[in-house]
């Protein structure tokens, strides 16, 4: 799930501070749903789901961003996730999915260390980021390549913002 402008904006030029190669490869987003995950799941059927009333819009609340894995940095969810894991539940179609806490990767470790990538030039963020998500991509990796949408799915608008 992309984060929607206009903070998509604000977060992705940090990004580009702390880790531009990851920047470039993928803008801001929420990771509804890991490749391994789909394997057994169509893109129709996949569009199906999301179609389907059930799949609601949500708000996501982030906290400050912490360090993991060495220089890697993520914004933790901290507030809202409940809709989140329940959409990954409906996508799934299955009530026994792992647990993959809802995050947005300001670097990764498995890139170099940039010059810009510390805690400093993270918070240059706000405190606490409040994004509504309202679509959903399939996106894919070819190689080391730049990730590209194959398909976009509106969710349905849900009371909570």
């Amino acid at each position: 799930m992309y984060v929607p402008e206009p903070q998509a904006a604000e977060i992705n030029a940090v990004r580009r501070l702390l880790d531009p190669i990851q920047a470039n490869l993928i803008p801001a987003h929420v990771t509804l749903c890991r490749e391994d995950e789909l394997t057994s799941i169509n893109t129709a059927s996949l569009a199906c789901r999301l179609s389907d009333a059930r799949a609601k819009s949500f708000t996501l609340h982030f906290g400050k961003p912490q360090i993991f894995h060495q220089h890697g940095i993520l914004l933790p969810c901290i507030a809202g996730d409940e809709p989140f894991h329940a959409l990954r539940r409906h996508v799934l179609a299955s009530t026994a999915v792992r647990h993959h806490a809802a995050h947005i990767t300001l670097a990764h470790p498995r890139n170099p260390k940039s010059a810009g990538n510390s805690l400093a030039s993270a918070n240059l963020l706000p405190e606490m980021l409040a994004i509504h998500f309202t679509r959903v991509a399939l996106i894919e990796q070819t190689g080391a390549m730049p990730w590209r949408v194959l398909q976009t799915c509106e969710i349905h608008a849900s009371n909570q913002q």
